[in-house]
């Protein structure tokens, strides 16, 4: 990984930079269709440029900034009926983010649907922030103006006055050795996130025939092949092809995610970032928790299998064999159902195209399942070595069902942080996990039982392991709630730490010192002759709180940032908006006007006019005097984050 990272930037060192020229790779064309007297529809057809591509307003948090639509008086003139649409996209792996990125190639097409609130508006306005990259990203405001039955456009020209030359001089920076950055580029490398989703998938599968609704049927389905057929040969290439039908029905059931527009990539790709969707899948898996912990059953209709038994008898031969093994996964559904809901819902989101993804994970999944029948029909002697079936499955059921507690406070979590509620704050999610897992030890031990448990018996040795780890990850959860461990082996899981409940003497990163101004910084550094560490960072950035809490925690990284560096953090993505003084309009070297109205638009705008970069992490290394000091550096270990700060001391002039 180092070693891509490396490459990528050389390579890009040498890449012509195109923020400040006068290519414009996106070209806009606009169309209102009249629903009703009061309903419109506001159609944005892009023609991206060969090479070039546009995010999604989807795509995945900690990768590059998605579209965002603001349309301005909305909620007084107008109000928007659903959410902004989106044609076709791509979902590919970024190696650099390591999150699956969702964009357009070629051409978009972002439709809303508005229903007029003052029958006598005419004119529409909306703004369109961006990102367009190739080999470099550029961050872009675009403005639309729609008009409704004809009525003529009244546009606000921006102007640039005196004040805003003034507020705009202070984003241009006179830097030295400017050929020490480096641009980062995107690595796909779809291949191995299959292989990833795969394995995930294969794992689900294993934890599968655990469940009582699947080991029984190892040892009687592999009896039955075995002593229904003339020849052990034969038995065997039954066996296998039950086995291989097992795979294949798994496989089919990703199909309409590549056949069905309807049932959009989409879809899972935004559920890291989208609110409602996130509360659905925290309530789902809600409901998969209490099944596994027996309160209900997950079954599909006994129709279904009975029909499908009754099918593989009379039929008999190979498609008598394929009706089996659909028959074992409806019979299984009440265990296999809330297992694959957390595969598709969780981990699908690893690596490139959410259809491909799925079917490795279900193929993985499916295999899982298949190969305890072909091995025994194979060994059948292996059979005898199998445990009994009893008590022991339902607890892997319970142990399963906290397991979708623990997922689904994830997904509120996710809701939480995006919607900025300040509900779920990090001391109350680690609290709430400390629960969960204290009341699975209590179960593993015996202490207490759910519905579907038996007769109580002596707690088995694998049972007092568990209960054991369980208990180990209690006290791990307690240890960072009370801030004793870092809790590095969760990082980007909980919230981030400055997300707390508590206020502390620091809003910045492990209690550091940091400015949120470049200017003030600045002056620090000039007064105490201190290099800056100059962070592009934001908010809802996973692969920042992962350098922060496992790079910068580390003790020497840390010593060395809170002595001898200022620290300066600039949140590209705050939405927060500027005091109206602060407000101005900047002007590029290609003519374009651009409103800086927000906190997130100002430090953007800075990191592209200077860096000609518009990713985070990114991280500079400044003397007081404006020398860049060391190559600009993006997600990386803690060795080369260390030496990289050494390397920007000892340049100091």
């Amino acid at each position: 990984m180092h070693k891509i990272l490396i490459f990528i930037s050389l390579l890009f060192s040498f890449l012509p930079v195109f923020s400040q020229t006068d290519e414009k790779p996106v070209a806009f064309e606009t169309e209102v269709n009249k629903m009703s007297e009061t309903e419109y529809e506001l159609i944005i057809k892009a023609i991206i440029y060969e090479g070039w591509h546009v995010y999604s307003q989807n795509t995945a948090e900690g990768g590059s900034l998605p579209s965002e639509f603001i349309y301005k008086k909305a909620g007084t003139d107008y109000e928007l009926v659903g959410p902004t649409t989106e044609s076709e996209t791509i979902t590919e792996y970024s190696d650099i983010f390591e999150v699956d990125e969702t964009f357009f190639k070629e051409k978009a097409v972002f439709t809303q649907k508005i229903k007029l609130l003052d029958p006598g508006v005419n004119q529409i306005d909306v703004n369109l922030f961006y990102q367009v990259c190739k080999e470099v990203c550029i961050p872009v405001d675009h403005d639309f103006t729609f008009v409704l039955d004809g009525g003529v456009a009244v546009k606000e020209e921006k102007v640039i006055d005196d004040r805003s030359k003034g507020l705009a001089s202070s984003l241009q920076l006179d830097l030295k050795n400017k050929e020490l950055l480096r641009g980062a580029g995107e690595v796909s490398e779809s291949g191995s996130g299959l292989w990833m989703v795969f394995g995930l998938g294969f794992l689900g599968g294993l934890i599968a025939l655990l469940t009582p609704c699947v080991f029984p049927m190892i040892p009687l389905t592999v009896s039955f092949f075995t002593k229904h057929s003339e020849k052990r040969s034969k038995g065997i290439a039954n066996a296998l092809l039950y086995g291989f039908f097992i795979v294949l029905i798994y496989f089919l059931l990703s199909l309409p995610f590549h056949l069905f527009d309807s049932v959009d990539s989409q879809i899972l790709n935004t559920i890291a970032t989208n609110i409602w969707l996130n509360l659905v899948f925290f309530l789902v898996f809600i409901f998969f928790a209490f099944s596994f912990f027996g309160y209900y059953e997950l079954t599909l209709p006994s129709s279904w299998a009975n029909k499908m038994d009754a099918a593989s008898a009379k039929i008999g031969g190979g498609i008598g064999i394929f009706f089996m093994a659909v028959t074992l996964a409806i019979v299984s559904f009440s265990c296999t159902g809330p297992i694959l809901g957390g595969l598709l819902g969780s981990t699908v989101l690893e690596e490139g195209d959410v259809a491909f993804n799925l079917s490795a994970g279900m193929t993985g999944f499916g295999l899982a399942l298949a190969l305890p029948f072909a091995l025994f029909a194979l060994f059948p002697a292996w059979l005898n070595s199998l445990p009994k079936s009893g008590g022991w499955m339902n607890t892997v059921k319970v142990v399963l069902g906290f397991l979708e507690l623990a997922l689904a406070l994830k997904f509120l979590s996710n809701a939480d942080m995006v919607g900025n509620w300040g509900i779920l704050k990090r001391e109350i999610f680690l609290g709430i996990w400390v629960v969960l897992f204290v009341l699975m030890t209590l179960y593993l031990f015996g202490i207490f039982r759910f519905p579907h448990d038996g007769p109580k018996q002596k707690l088995s040795v694998p049972r007092i392991t568990l209960g054991v780890a369980s208990a180990g990850i209690s006290v791990y959860l307690i240890l960072g709630l009370f801030t004793i461990s870092n809790l590095k082996m969760l990082s980007g899981f909980p919230p981030p730490s400055f997300y707390s409940v508590f206020e502390t003497e620091s809003d910045c990163p492990l209690g550091l010192e940091c400015y949120k101004d470049f200017n003030t910084g600045w002056e620090v550094a000039k007064k105490t002759n201190k290099p800056i560490l100059l962070d592009f960072t934001g908010w809802a950035c996973v692969n920042c709180r992962k350098m922060e809490e496992n790079v910068w925690s580390e003790p020497n990284i840390f010593s060395i940032i809170n002595e001898d560096y200022i620290l300066i953090s600039l949140y590209v993505d705050d939405r927060k908006e500027l005091p109206e003084d602060q407000q101005f309009n900047f002007k590029f070297e290609s003519g374009r006007v651009k409103s800086i109205e927000t906190i997130g638009q100002k430090w953007g705008t800075f990191q592209t006019i200077n860096f000609n970069a518009a990713s985070q992490p990114y991280y500079v290394l400044l003397s007081p005097n404006m020398e860049i000091l060391n190559e600009a550096v993006q997600y990386t270990d803690a060795e080369t984050y260390e030496k990289w700060l050494k390397q920007g001391l000892a340049k100091l002039p």
